[in-house]
């Protein structure tokens, strides 16, 4: 029977702890992550980064935009997650909730855009009180007030 020494011992113990620790941390970290293509539109190309599964709508909005800004691409986006939709690519009519997970429909081509202000109406413009006179940032604030109204 062979004896075993120390130091071999030692090193048997820690490849066994090495390789248990490995497989947990492993288990720990797998997640299911995907890569997916985002259109904006007026923009040149598609922005394209890894996310998890269970990541929320909002979450990648914000991630892309973020993204966009760093790499200073055109035309400037801003930073507001609410000013924007996110749709799949081949369903454009419909915009994904954004509290949905992204993973939850199976798509991995979307499009960003962002969503429109309000067009003010003809009959909305006569219903703006007509002041002779005054500054037109006062006019613009009145505008942008009852545009909101009726919103």
């Amino acid at each position: 029977m062979l004896k075993r020494s120390v130091s071999d011992k030692l090193m048997v113990l820690k490849k066994h702890k090495k390789n248990t620790t490995d497989t947990q941390s492993v288990k720990n970290v797998k997640k299911n992550r995907f890569l997916i293509t985002i259109n904006v539109n007026g923009s040149a190309g598609p922005v394209r980064f890894m996310v998890n599964e269970d990541d929320v709508v909002a979450g990648v909005i914000d991630t892309i935009l973020k993204a966009y800004a760093r790499v200073g691409r055109l035309p400037v986006l801003g930073s507001d997650v609410n000013n924007f939709l996110l749709y799949q690519a081949n369903a454009v009519f419909e915009a994904l909730d954004p509290w949905a997970r992204i993973g939850s429909n199976g798509a991995r081509n979307f499009v960003l855009h962002k969503k429109s202000l309000p067009q003010i109406t003809k009959g909305m413009s006569e219903m703006i009180p007509q002041k002779r006179g005054g500054s037109s940032k006062n006019w613009i604030n009145r505008s942008l007030s009852l545009m909101i109204l009726f919103h």
